[in-house]
């Protein structure tokens, strides 16, 4: 699978609005049917960092979803919210999807 972390520094000004924002391409990239998962998170730390953690099921999955229209979409209108370019880790790894955590059990 391919697994891929983003880190999203933006304005001020589109700090609130930025889930508004992101919404339509999270839910097109959701249905994807190579898609694993799309989801954002917050920083605790820095209240205008977002955090997105996504995963596509192999290479023609990734392919197909940078090749969509509402990907290129996206990276035309995003960069009006962001401060910085966006910061990413990206490695295709030998998975199909999350494992439970070895060093905890809950009952």
């Amino acid at each position: 699978m391919i697994f891929i972390v983003v880190k999203f520094k933006t304005k001020p000004e589109w700090t609130d609005r930025w889930l508004e924002l992101v919404g339509p391409f999270t839910a097109a990239t959701r249905a994807e049917e190579g898609n694993l998962w799309f989801d954002w998170s917050r920083s605790v730390d820095d209240h205008s960092e977002f955090v997105l953690v996504e995963a596509f099921r192999d290479e023609a999955a990734g392919a197909a979803h940078v090749g969509s229209a509402h990907f290129k979409a996206a990276m035309a209108e995003l960069p009006q919210a962001l401060a910085s370019t966006p910061r990413i880790i990206n490695q295709t790894i030998d998975d199909t999807g999350w494992s439970e955590l070895g060093e905890m059990t809950v009952r």
